[in-house]
């Protein structure tokens, strides 16, 4: 069979979500970087090249130590873990402190690393304002919905056997203000600073902003979820990865996200009462129910371990 090669053009309009916390959260971030003696960036593991924002880099990092984490990563295959670090080494910025966190196992080995990586980086810079300081204060930054909150919780956890700190959220948005400290350590004292996701202003590039919808770190009705299932048909068909046909209870791989979403809805009895204008009841497929269906599988690798940005990475 033969699929797309490239997907239909949509409206940018549809792919950009910057409300007012954001902008306010960015100019916290910048206030209180005198406050502060490394930065972790958390981004999602499955879209390691596409989405950063880019604000970060030229307003926030390279004045102090700075870690990026891809959380998520059980997400996809361990094997593309080295393939990804030596894509971002290649590129423009350079990064030399790169781990690869899950906040669902409990032995993570880049969670073990994380704070005795940053207290090492700490202790080799100048730490300029702070040097008087004994205590560290790490600040976490990120866009929506990549875990900055859970992995705070993780740590806190780990170290000071407490529950979870700050609030965590299946969708977007959840944390909007820069909070104050949360103790997540006592040998040495360290805090960390949990911060609103930012995106940035302007997305441009339509396929940055359906992976970053894909990933949950736009909301999905702002953007529509039948849009964004038909872009994860497309990826996946584009990867060979047609997991989707058990999944969805289709009979074969198809390059029609209508007749996937109907197939599913009628299989699944996924039905809407509609009234028509003479009295009669009809059932129509609900397309809408079963988008969602297709996006929570790929979103909890019932899809399998998917690599949006495949098409990115040193090969």
């Amino acid at each position: 069979m033969h699929f797309r090669t490239k997907f239909p053009l949509v409206s940018c309009d549809l792919l950009n979500w910057f409300p007012g916390h954001m902008n306010k959260g960015m100019k916290q971030i910048q206030q209180k970087l005198n406050q502060i003696d490394c930065i972790i960036e958390v981004h999602d593991a499955r879209i390691p090249l596409t989405g950063r924002n880019a604000d970060f880099q030229h307003n926030v990092l390279g004045i102090k130590p700075h870690i990026l984490v891809f959380n998520k990563s059980d997400l996809i295959e361990k094997r593309y873990e080295n393939k990804i670090i030596d894509s971002l080494r290649h590129d423009s910025y350079g990064e030399q402190h790169i781990l690869f966190t899950s906040c669902k196992k409990k032995n993570c080995k880049g969670l073990k690393r994380m704070l005795p990586l940053a207290q090492s980086l700490i202790n080799n810079s100048g730490r300029f304002n702070r040097t008087a300081q004994k205590d560290f204060c790490i600040m976490i930054i990120g866009i929506p919905n990549v875990g900055k909150s859970s992995l705070i919780n993780v740590l806190r956890n780990q170290n000071l056997s407490k529950k979870g700190a700050t609030p965590v959220g299946a969708i977007a948005g959840v944390t909007r203000t820069v909070l104050n400290r949360i103790k997540i350590c006592e040998e040495p004292s360290i805090y960390l600073l949990d911060t609103p996701g930012i995106l940035l202003p302007n997305i441009n590039d339509i396929e940055m902003g359906l992976r970053l919808a894909l990933v949950a770190s736009l909301h999905d009705h702002l953007v529509g979820e039948e849009l964004i299932a038909d872009y994860l048909l497309y990826l996946l068909n584009k990867q060979r990865n047609y997991r989707y046909v058990d999944v969805m209870g289709l009979q074969k791989p198809t390059d029609s996200i209508a007749a996937t979403l109907i197939d599913n809805a009628v299989i699944f009895d996924k039905m809407i009462q509609t009234r028509l204008f003479n009295g009669t009841v009809v059932a129509r497929p609900d397309v809408k129910t079963a988008a969602k269906y297709m996006l929570k599988c790929f979103r909890t690798g019932k899809l399998g371990k998917v690599l949006l940005d495949l098409d990115k990475i040193t090969n």
